[in-house]
């Protein structure tokens, strides 16, 4: 038993020296990872700006007078999980644009969170990738009560209930060169959310609701005419009972039989 105990401790041990102790403490991310290429829009207002691509999103945040920016995302039960950021870059308020490779900026990895470590106080925006997929996309508000801006890809939309859902409300919505800009002056709730259809996803849903109506309308019309064609065979047997007149009142026909 203590062998199993002594060689358990020895897999422990190597797991953390090799490099793999995300479980447990944290650890730098991947140079390369870090220094891939990417387009950011620095020009931007927002404290918050998401650009939304079909397989990856790019956000940049505006960075207050802080020494690091924390990244994060929430699962399906609630749980903070780290984000696995790439081609991260930091611009200063001069212009000037920096990677992890040029600088002092330190990326590291836990099982709850990606924190970007700037080494000093700083005031700027920091930019980053992180793949992803689907039609559905959500974030913790990274920078609490701020402006938030969302870009959703070509061809999408969102808007149509039961085709998509945004929320937090109190949003604006415009067109910007053929994408969907959906803006917020401040957020206070803890997550933003917006799932979005694509354009052939609302073709479609429009030829299904438009064959749903003439279904409707053709089986309304055949019950029209066999309820019709009923009454005609019904006069035509001399069964029909005439209808009493709607604006009789049972109290002017007397009282009833036998106390006349």
């Amino acid at each position: 038993m203590r062998r199993r105990h002594l060689l358990l401790v020895a897999v422990l041990a190597v797991v953390a020296l090799s490099g793999c102790s995300g479980f447990f403490g944290s650890q730098e991310v991947d140079p390369e990872r870090l220094n891939q290429n990417a387009s950011y829009d620095w020009n931007t207002s927002a404290d918050g700006t998401i650009v939304i691509e079909e397989s990856e999103y790019t956000a940049v945040y505006r960075v207050q007078n802080d020494s690091s920016f924390q990244v994060y995302t929430v699962d399906g039960l609630g749980r903070e999980r780290s984000v696995p950021i790439s081609a991260m870059r930091f611009r200063y308020e001069n212009g000037s644009v920096v990677s992890a490779a040029n600088s002092s900026i330190n990326v590291t990895e836990t099982r709850q969170r990606t924190t970007v470590d700037f080494s000093r106080n700083v005031t700027g925006k920091v930019g980053y990738t992180v793949p992803r997929n689907g039609k559905r996309f959500a974030t913790p508000t990274l920078v609490e009560g701020g402006s938030y801006t969302v870009v959703l890809p070509p061809n999408t939309g969102a808007g149509i209930p039961f085709l998509s859902r945004i929320s937090p409300g109190g949003y604006e919505s415009s067109t910007v060169d053929g994408q969907q800009v959906i803006r917020w002056e401040e957020v206070t709730s803890g997550q933003i959310v917006v799932r979005y259809y694509l354009d052939r996803d609302l073709l479609l849903f429009g030829g299904l609701t438009g064959i749903a109506v003439v279904v409707g309308l053709v089986g309304t019309l055949y019950y029209y005419r066999q309820l019709q064609a009923t009454i005609r065979r019904r006069k035509e047997a001399g069964i029909d009972l005439e209808e009493e007149d709607e604006g009789d009142d049972p109290r002017d026909r007397g009282p009833p039989p036998g106390m006349r």
